[in-house]
């Protein structure tokens, strides 16, 4: 029934991982320079170790039973289920707080850092500080349901994410997100503003672009500057983002084929975006890694999650002559992060009230630094809260 909301059990079929081992097993593997390192893409080598430590460490029904012991439902959208987590806070008067994911991640990258914002009392925290976390899966990624029609963009989620949180009680909540998550937090303060108690942000994209028309202040020698770093980005590491925004099909035949080929295309993005020191595992756990691909691999979404890309290219969120984000909002910078904009950039689009660097971490802060980010989204509700 449309609006219901069922509990939610991870599951696998022991079908499904016999087929996946059998794939690992039976790997075709590429060529590669003597010296080619990293420099053109996911490194051989490192791939070969993945795959033994997959087939003879990992296991995934350990991992399952882990997720598992979060509180899962789906939501019924119109026929599209939307996987979420709910955990309550433990506190005197828990904010509802509602994080979302991007790619390639998943709701995976919420889980180290639930247990410190749902009970900061018991890490060290204060428990007036506790938020009740919702973390929902996109459509197309993970155990959410994969649209079968055109137009389940950023803003089409956010709208979704409104009717979710109405459906579990929550008048007023918070919005925090990187990635993806940035994207649709951004568009729910824009369509729903009267729904957000504030906005934290980890991430601001390098496609997002304020009003810069007729009558708005000139770009400053930093915000010039910001451009061109962009541009430069764009030229040696945004061909996924190409391909992701123009032909996620033809792509999708190959990773939906071969786990170590998602695998593959997945962990050199963790490994290019994370505050690491040569290879992802130095900040974030092999486990990890591997069960985020897994959720990938089991849920068959690769296609689904990279069309996301096209949606925002068919309509890309940017905002209009004299628009502006009027929510209190908090922006919070890493050292390893990809292209951020500069401050007074920021200024231009948000109702900026807190902004503030942390010492380490990179685009994938949940997961690599949950100590440091939790510390700020505490920080930036706290004069929110009444």
């Amino acid at each position: 029934m449309a609006g219901s909301i069922e509990s939610f059990t991870i599951t696998t079929e022991a079908e499904a991982l016999a087929d996946l081992t059998e794939r690992l097993k039976r790997t075709r593997w590429p060529d590669a320079l003597d010296d080619a390192g990293w420099d053109f893409g996911t490194n051989l080598d490192y791939m070969r170790g993945l795959q033994r430590y997959w087939l003879e460490d990992y296991d995934w029904e350990r991992e399952r039973q882990r997720l598992n012991r979060f509180p899962h439902y789906r939501y019924d959208h119109d026929g599209l289920p939307i996987h979420f987590i709910h955990a309550p806070g433990k506190g005197p008067d828990p904010l509802p707080l509602l994080m979302t994911h991007g790619w390639p991640g998943s709701f995976l990258e919420m889980t180290r850092i639930l247990p410190l914002l749902t009970d900061p009392g018991a890490h060290g925290g204060d428990a007036r500080d506790a938020f009740t976390l919702i973390v929902p899966s996109i459509p197309g990624y993970g155990f959410s349901g994969r649209p079968r029609r055109r137009g389940m963009n950023v803003e089409a989620v956010a709208d979704i994410w409104a009717e979710l949180m109405t459906a579990l009680g929550y008048r007023r909540f918070g919005a925090q997100g990187g990635d993806w998550g940035s994207w649709i937090s951004i568009a729910l303060a824009l369509h729903h503003p009267e729904r957000l108690s504030g906005l934290h942000l980890n991430y601001v994209s390098t496609r997002f672009r304020p009003d810069l028309g007729p009558g708005t202040p000139p770009l400053t020698e930093e915000e010039e500057h910001y451009l061109k770093t962009v541009a430069r980005w764009a030229d040696a590491e945004g061909a996924y983002m190409a391909i992701q925004g123009t032909k996620p099909q033809t792509l999708s035949f190959g990773l939906a084929d071969s786990p170590i080929g998602l695998a593959a295309w997945i962990l050199e993005k963790f490994r290019g975006w994370s505050d690491n020191e040569g290879v992802p595992e130095d900040v974030i756990t092999r486990d990890d890694l591997i069960t985020n691909v897994m959720i990938y691999w089991l849920t068959n979404t690769i296609h689904s999650s990279m069309r996301f890309y096209s949606e925002a290219r068919a309509k890309l969120l940017h905002l209009k002559p004299g628009e502006h984000v009027t929510v209190p909002t908090g922006v919070v910078r890493l050292p390893r992060e990809i292209p951020m904009p500069p401050r007074r950039w920021v200024e231009r689009a948000f109702n900026l009230k807190h902004w503030t660097s942390l010492a380490r971490g990179g685009h994938f802060a949940a997961l690599e630094v949950p100590e440091l980010l939790a510390a700020d989204i505490r920080a930036f509700f706290r004069p929110l809260r009444s």
